[in-house]
């Protein structure tokens, strides 16, 4: 255990390594680690990695994400890593996985079997287990103690305010019949929410085979515009942080242009609800753990769709839960 704490104690750069919705979880974590902790952080797709010439020197360390612990490609992506001299973490779920295995250290999520194909909770422990790491590795670099404790409370009244979103399912079930016909989705956030919007259309394709991308906001204007009309529902992750102001300003050129918005807001937020079409609140939250709740109302939206599209929200479609084939 010491050397692994003066392995990231030490780092000077890190490389977070996962496919799909652990690619997602990565970018989230790329965010933490740099701001929490202050090192420069990349995230790479681990069935692109080992196909490149990648960079690694002394201080970088690797993380590894992995719902299954048994993908093909992030396993490949572990090795080229160890090629190069890099010390690799795994972050998986299944105990006794591969990549628990194969890698020099790690954490597991704990978050029992995702029965389901898409990932859902192994999203949110994900992110958690990153947020904690960072957390850590911040303390002993910029974080100070009062900023930590704000930190350590602010992640333990976590699950009682995902209780609360659960609680409006009926809400966000009529949403999705409202927009089950649907076939294009555009999902749009900034910041620590780019991610999560991501990760909303990637749930909307996998379970209800709507098609759906995700893009920063302000990227929004840079081709993505061209595709709005009366029929494009455009969500929006719009909660109280650096970054609001600037997505009040999308949400504005979206509705110049006859788009349906749907925003994801923080509780107390009346002044969105003058410029949305519909509105998902989600409870105040520190901004650096705002994705643990606005991811979901996106995961519920996706499965209310799908059952009202008659989906099979566990077994999608092409899908496997372990892609174990590159």
């Amino acid at each position: 255990m010491a050397a692994v704490n003066t392995t990231l104690q030490n780092a000077k750069r890190v490389i977070f390594l996962g496919c799909g919705t652990s690619w997602h979880a990565g970018l989230v974590g790329e965010y933490l680690f740099e701001e929490l902790a202050g090192i420069p952080s990349e995230v790479e797709y681990a069935s692109e990695f080992r196909y490149r010439s990648p960079i690694i020197e002394p201080g970088t360390v690797v993380f590894a994400i992995s719902q299954s612990g048994e993908t093909a490609d992030t396993l490949a992506a572990i090795r080229e890593a160890r090629r190069h001299g890099a010390p690799v973490f795994g972050i998986c779920n299944v105990v006794g996985s591969s990549i628990a295995r194969e890698t020099d250290a790690g954490v597991f999520l704990h978050a029992g079997p995702e029965i389901g194909v898409a990932s859902t909770k192994a999203f949110t422990s994900q992110i958690t287990v990153l947020f904690m790491l960072a957390l850590k590795m911040g303390r002993s670099r910029r974080v100070g103690a009062g900023r930590g404790r704000e930190l350590v409370m602010a992640l333990r009244d976590i699950p009682q305010k995902i209780a609360r979103i659960l609680a409006s399912r009926e809400r966000i079930e009529t949403i999705a019949h409202r927009y089950k016909d649907s076939q294009n989705f555009l999902y749009l956030g900034r910041g620590l929410n780019f991610p999560v919007a991501l990760e909303g259309a990637l749930k909307l394709k996998e379970i209800s085979y709507v098609h759906a991308e995700g893009y920063p906001a302000a990227e929004m204007k840079h081709g993505p515009i061209a595709l709005i009309d009366r029929d494009m529902p455009v969500v929006f992750i719009a909660t109280h942080d650096g970054t609001y102001e600037k997505v009040l300003s999308n949400i504005e050129e979206v509705r110049a242009r006859g788009g349906q918005v749907i925003v994801i807001a923080t509780e107390g937020d009346t002044e969105i609800a003058k410029k949305a079409t519909e509105v998902l609140y989600v409870p105040e939250t520190d901004p650096l753990l705002t994705p643990l709740l606005t991811v979901i109302p996106l995961q519920l939206l996706s499965y209310y769709i799908a059952l009202h599209r008659g989906c099979d929200v566990d077994q999608p479609r092409n899908l496997a839960k372990s892609v174990t084939v590159e």
